[in-house]
């Protein structure tokens, strides 16, 4: 029997306006058809770039002030260099988290949705993965000015490793946990 939902869309009874299958979470609310599931997904990726952006913007903006102050001339060669790969890793994190709405634009009626935001995601990835690394080269920095040497460098290290838990680890643990919940 065909249900519709929507005037003019016809449903088959699996729930989903091509005949497949409808996907989701059983245990999270009704199924969702692909249609529904992308829409979602693009969603939470607008939501996910709005926060990593804001962050991405902020320090990007502290880190080219730097360049600007007193204190800048003083910076032995090593800070130096280091500067210049923090604010390079910068803006490529910049780049790739801004990137999802550059592409989304170029590509919006050509009824791309799913590869824009199967797109969309890797580069998320990618510019947290950036934005990691210069949040990483920005402590050094900051923190080799201030108490320099070997300190530096292990509060450094134990943030970051802070950070891969946080980003990836407990992420990955949750996503591997609700795969094998999913299977048979």
């Amino acid at each position: 029997m065909a249900v519709t939902d929507r005037p003019g869309t016809v449903l088959s009874e699996t729930g989903t306006s091509d005949g497949s299958e409808p996907t989701g979470d059983p245990d999270h609310g009704p199924p969702e058809c692909p249609r529904e599931r992308v829409n979602r997904r693009w969603g939470e990726i607008l939501q996910e770039t709005r926060v990593a952006q804001t962050g991405v913007q902020i320090l990007f903006g502290f880190l080219l002030s730097l360049a600007f102050t007193p204190a800048f001339r003083d910076l032995q060669a090593f800070d130096r260099g280091l500067y210049v790969v923090t604010v390079v890793l910068g803006a490529s994190s910049t780049a790739a988290l801004i990137a999802p709405v550059s592409i989304h634009r170029f590509l919006s009626g050509l009824r791309l949705k799913h590869e824009v935001v199967e797109t969309a995601g890797r580069l998320m990835v990618c510019g947290m993965v950036m934005l990691a690394l210069t949040i990483a080269c920005t402590l050094l920095l900051i923190l080799n000015v201030v108490i320099g040497g070997i300190v530096a460098e292990l509060v450094v290290c134990l943030v970051m490793l802070w950070f891969g838990v946080c980003w990836y680890v407990i992420p990955l643990r949750l996503r591997r946990k609700a795969l094998r919940r999913r299977q048979p």
